[in-house]
């Protein structure tokens, strides 16, 4: 987690604090991405088309966001940590049902991990800005604004009842 030198103007504690705030952020979205291709890829029902495909798009979008989180970390010095087994490890998100292929069951599924690492990402705003990092709090503010669309995406099938 501790942060190599770096000409970025932050103290070395101020990076190693930043970096111990995206880390974990980055094992959720790595494993929050391969929970919405496990949806994509094992949805049926009547709305599989847009399911299949609305699903497909979270995994695209919350994988540019484990590349922007890696990233950061990155230039802070530190060594992003994302493998599959260290994110097995290391993600805060429930383990995804592995038996389910009705849409309405993904919707509750995915909704609720969405809204989990959301809620998470949105703490890791404050807590950025408290030690200083201002550019890492604007970069879980970009997640946070994207992951909100996401999930407004996926409850709006449960609200239609499209699910």
């Amino acid at each position: 987690m501790s942060s190599n030198s770096s000409k970025i103007d932050l103290s070395a504690n101020t990076r190693n604090s930043a970096i111990g705030l995206l880390q974990p952020r980055l094992s959720d979205a790595i494993d929050l991405a391969s929970q919405a291709k496990q949806a994509h890829w094992t949805v049926k029902g009547a709305n599989f088309v847009a399911m299949h495909a609305l699903f497909d798009r979270i995994a695209g979008d919350i994988g540019g966001f484990s590349d922007l989180i890696a990233e950061r970390i990155a230039s802070l010095g530190g060594q992003a940590e994302g493998t599959a087994r260290i994110t097995a490890e290391r993600s805060s998100l429930p383990i995804y049902p592995l038996n389910i292929t009705d849409s309405s069951a993904h919707v509750e599924a995915l909704s609720t991990a969405l809204a989990l690492f959301g809620g998470s990402v949105r703490h890791a705003i404050g807590a950025a800005a408290d030690v200083g990092d201002q550019t890492t709090a604007d970069v879980f503010t970009e997640i946070s604004r994207g992951i909100d669309q996401l999930l407004w995406f996926v409850e709006a099938h449960a609200a239609s009842g499209d699910a």
